[in-house]
């Protein structure tokens, strides 16, 4: 389903917000990897902001999320200071694991491997 005109003005605001307080808060660095917001979503009655984080070179991605869910109420105030001229309502804020790098990073080493395999020939020797 298409997102509506306000859902994309508040989640536009909300990952605005939010980068600010990640930085802040020493958020976008875990572990020595970098931690970055890279879609909200919010849900049509916006009630529900879905907060996607992209982790790049994070050993535990689980023990990450975790970190950022406990200092989750600390995140939601300031976020509320934030915006409260802006939203009636502060939406339910909920992280999630955004596995898209991962993807694109392993398709990459698919193709480069199949390339390998193409410029070696059929009989093992390269062309």
């Amino acid at each position: 389903m298409e997102e509506g005109k306000r859902q994309k003005q508040i989640g536009g605001l909300l990952n605005e917000e939010m980068n600010g307080i990640f930085q802040r808060l020493g958020l976008n660095m875990i572990d020595g990897g970098l931690v970055s917001i890279s879609s909200v979503k919010v849900t049509p009655d916006l009630l529900e902001a879905r907060f996607y984080l992209s982790f790049f070179q994070v050993k535990d991605v689980a023990a990450a999320l975790h970190k950022i869910e406990d200092r989750h109420h600390e995140i939601k105030k300031e976020l509320t200071a934030r915006v409260r001229h802006q939203l009636r309502s502060m939406p339910v804020l909920k992280f999630f694991h955004d596995d898209t790098l991962d993807h694109v990073f392993k398709m990459e080493e698919i193709f480069k491997k199949i390339e390998e395999e193409r410029k070696q020939g059929p009989g093992g020797k390269t062309d």
